[in-house]
């Protein structure tokens, strides 16, 4: 059994690696960006001393299968490529299809669009009818990258879910002008200040060969890639392009730099290859996402991040007053008992009040029964 198993893994993989061979070659000589598939539930693995690599956090995992259906495609409409521009202020314009472009208001979350300009820290659109304003630029040549991205910074890396731009303010210069020939590499995630781990890893690649490709034949001419992390002084090597969920960072102050290497471990020299972040750790910060990363929110409670009309199904209860309003019971009323002389007075008049059939006292009502209130079962899937 174990046997069968091993050759139909043995075939599928060769036929997976031959259709992504043809795919190459039918590009041309230029190897394509092509996307590695990832695998969401991973073992908790320790790739450092200190860093653990784990599983996304459940909720991002459930939320994830409902964007699989999409396959955004990006375009920067201006600046237009090598434009020479006379102003140091600019408008860029984009053009998404195949993704939903939006922002919960309450929860501050959306599937975006993630704009670097040069190597600087990204600016997240949510908007893209209306044009990105870049101001203060520096005179000479400036380059806009952006891509697709999930609400929770995981970039789109279907072919086409990035564009890219090299512009000029003034005259050209030799700075920021990345080699088309080379691949490059586009710091993604971590970025800012986190209040939980896992952490995200993420980062965005273009002319780089599939790796499972470039490892299959030693004698091919596909040339093989690595990336190096290296977190607060320790390093270790990536070799697959997916997010990836990292714990382990110290309170307060951390640092990330990412570099792009090539077969041999060598940096590979383009412009923006070599990108060093500093970030922050604060376990006590109850943001939006932390609350998602700790599971404090569930998945029924921030569906409208990837969904733009969901509306959350409110189960019909009793309201408050329905609930503790106890019935009224009807008026007790006291028995009257006949004085003496009321009852001398009866008997001249024909006899007791009893007799004449008039009831001196009211009979007091048995208690109604109490109502008591169903609650239907909450018609979400816990997450």
């Amino acid at each position: 059994m174990k046997g069968w198993q091993k050759i139909t893994k043995d075939l599928l993989t060769y036929l997976i690696t031959l259709l992504i061979t043809l795919n190459l070659v039918a590009c041309g000589d230029k190897a394509l960006t092509q996307q590695v598939m990832s695998s969401i539930k991973r073992e908790k693995t320790q790739i450092s001393q200190k860093i653990t690599e784990v599983s996304p956090p459940p909720v991002i995992q459930e939320l994830r299968e409902i964007l699989e259906a999409y396959q955004p495609q990006v375009a920067i409409a201006s600046p237009q490529p090598d434009q020479v521009l006379q102003d140091d202020t600019i408008k860029v314009n984009f053009q998404v299809k195949d993704l939903p472009i939006f922002i919960d208001p309450k929860l501050g979350m959306g599937p975006h669009l993630e704009v670097i300009l040069d190597n600087q820290p990204y600016t997240m659109v949510y908007d893209i009818n209306q044009p990105l304003v870049l101001s203060d630029l520096a005179p000479g040549t400036h380059t806009l990258r952006v891509f697709a991205a999930r609400p929770w910074h995981e970039s789109f890396k279907n072919q086409g879910a990035y564009a890219q731009t090299t512009f000029h303010i003034f005259t050209k210069t030799d700075e920021n002008n990345p080699d088309p020939s080379q691949p490059l590499l586009t710091y993604s995630r971590p970025t800012g200040t986190y209040g939980a781990e896992p952490i995200l890893l993420d980062f965005y690649l273009t002319n780089a060969p599939l790796h499972l490709v470039a490892k299959e034949n030693p004698q091919d001419e596909i040339a093989d890639w690595r990336i190096r992390c290296t977190i607060n002084g320790e390093s270790f090597v990536i070799d697959r392009w997916e997010p990836i969920y990292l714990k382990g960072f110290n309170p307060g102050k951390n640092w990330v730099k990412l570099e792009f290497l090539d077969e041999k471990g060598n940096l590979v020299k383009n412009v923006f290859n070599s990108t060093v972040r500093a970030i922050a750790y604060d376990p006590q910060s109850k943001d939006t996402m932390s609350q998602i990363t700790t599971g404090q929110l569930k998945t029924a409670d921030v569906r409208g991040i990837v969904e733009q009309n969901y509306t959350a199904k409110i189960p019909d209860v009793p309201s408050p007053k329905e609930e503790t309003e106890e019935p009224k019971l009807a008026p007790e009323v006291e028995e009257s008992v006949p004085s003496p002389e009321e009852e001398k007075n009866a008997e001249e008049r024909g006899g007791s009040a009893e007799v004449r059939g008039e009831s001196m006292s009211t009979p007091r009502p048995s208690a109604l029964p109490l109502r008591t209130s169903a609650f239907p079962s909450h018609p979400f899937r816990s997450a």
